[in-house]
């Protein structure tokens, strides 16, 4: 995988140091108010219990990092080399993906005593590794941030699938309305994108190159809540010519008819399970917030009744240059978008996932890294669509404007929303 890492006046060594601790710290903390009985649920083959994420990350630090730049390092349990693998077919045989709810054992304390293990070995060893190394490192905090979010997600579908129903949460300020949604129009031309320069990429964000762009218009916010719902009054889920083939008939096999966790009360009114810790429920959906876990299928169904459509990876990376990195993010503590605030450009960072109208393909001379490392994203350039910008269960320091972010267009249970644009 090619990846850099900005040298900063404290030393290497030491950033990595910090910002390790600082990491891994975050995970058992976005862990800790769920008991061990909730940390092993997996409620559909896409999510992962959250104790296998606690795990699988601390898995990749033992298999690319100690085992391979340690002499004599001693695992912890050479059991779990197999047992947590995701994905890498290199390393040899891995769990299928849908039965890692069956995974009673180790137990969430065995787990708890992995992480310490490896903890503890890595950052005895930092120091004595070499600059070829430290990127590696950074590579490994990058993907358990990932892991981050993925955990917040994956909780939050398991325990809304449980039988048991949520209580409905205290009402919380309302914001009067959404700024009224205007479009900033951006001039056409050769543009360049992608990551270029010091600082962490994942090998998908590069090679840098050019883009040949027609003038085009951006909407200054992501789509609300209250602009959604008038989509669904309107039929827009009866309504063929909205959508596309494949969409269409996702949408009727899996009864869609809202958002993923919305549920329409007796009364009419619709309410969203909320919430990714220790606090969740159910309350009244506030048309003021951005639209959120909708699929691909479901962001450009409503593009189309709009009279508009979704804006292209590139469209979306040449707009959010011109804005600072703010929104709502995992450190808020929020784990729900909120709602725009103010004039100009806004919420291109956190907040929701915005899904563009661009495959999920490599760019002008991509190439995957060579051995294991390079199945972490080029295996992936299949039937899926990019998203961009961040969420409010991403952490801050993991976005950037080059990031890419991809999925399956039928998948509604990550942070999931749109922007629009003409």
């Amino acid at each position: 995988m090619s990846v850099s890492f900005e040298q900063e006046s404290m030393g290497t060594a030491d950033v990595l140091r910090a910002r390790y601790s600082e990491v891994r710290d975050l995970s058992m903390r976005l862990a800790a108010p769920f008991s061990a009985e909730d940390q092993m649920l997996q409620s559909m083959p896409d999510a992962s219990p959250v104790k296998w994420h606690l795990a699988h990350t601390t898995w990749f630090f033992e298999t690319f990092i100690l085992a391979r730049q340690t002499r004599n390092y001693a695992p912890f349990d050479a059991r779990y080399a197999y047992l947590f693998n995701s994905y890498y077919k290199k390393l040899g045989g891995h769990p299928l993906r849908g039965s890692r709810g069956l995974m009673s054992r180790p137990s969430l304390e065995e787990v708890h005593a992995y992480r310490a293990h490896v903890d503890r070995e890595l950052l005895a060893m930092l120091d004595g590794f070499g600059e070829e190394v430290l990127p590696l490192v950074e590579l490994g905090l990058n993907h358990e941030q990932q892991h981050q979010e993925l955990i917040v997600m994956d909780i939050k579908h398991a325990l809304w699938s449980a039988p048991l129903r949520w209580d409905a949460l205290g009402s919380e300020r309302r914001a009067e309305a959404a700024p009224a949604l205007g479009w900033i129009e951006l001039e056409g031309g050769i543009h360049s994108i992608g990551h270029a320069g010091n600082g962490f990429a994942f090998d998908n964000e590069g090679p840098r190159h050019e883009v040949l762009l027609r003038p085009f218009q951006i909407a200054s916010r992501a789509v609300t809540n209250g602009e959604y719902l008038e989509f669904m009054a309107d039929h827009g889920y009866d309504r063929p010519e909205l959508w596309l083939s494949d969409g269409w008939d996702k949408m009727q096999a899996q009864q869609w008819t809202a958002p993923l966790y919305w549920e329409r009360r007796d009364d009419g009114s619709w309410h969203e399970f909320v919430g990714g810790g220790a606090q969740m429920g159910t309350r009244e959906v506030d048309p003021a917030e951005p639209v959120c876990h909708v699929s691909f299928y479901e962001a450009d169904a409503y593009a189309r009744w709009r009279g508009a459509r979704l804006p292209t990876e590139q469209e979306w990376e040449i707009a959010a240059l011109r804005t600072p990195a703010k929104g709502t993010f995992l450190e808020d503590g929020f784990l729900h978008p909120r709602p725009a605030s103010g004039p100009g450009f806004q919420q291109a960072w956190g907040d929701v996932w915005e899904w563009t109208a661009s495959p999920y393909v490599g760019y002008p001379g991509f190439q995957s890294a060579p051995g294991a490392l390079g199945e972490y994203n080029g295996k992936f350039m299949c039937n899926q669509f990019v998203l961009r910008g961040g969420s409010c269960a991403t952490p801050r320091s993991h976005i950037r404007a080059t990031y890419r972010n991809f999925f399956p267009p039928h998948t509604r249970w990550q942070f999931s929303g749109l922007r629009l644009a003409k």
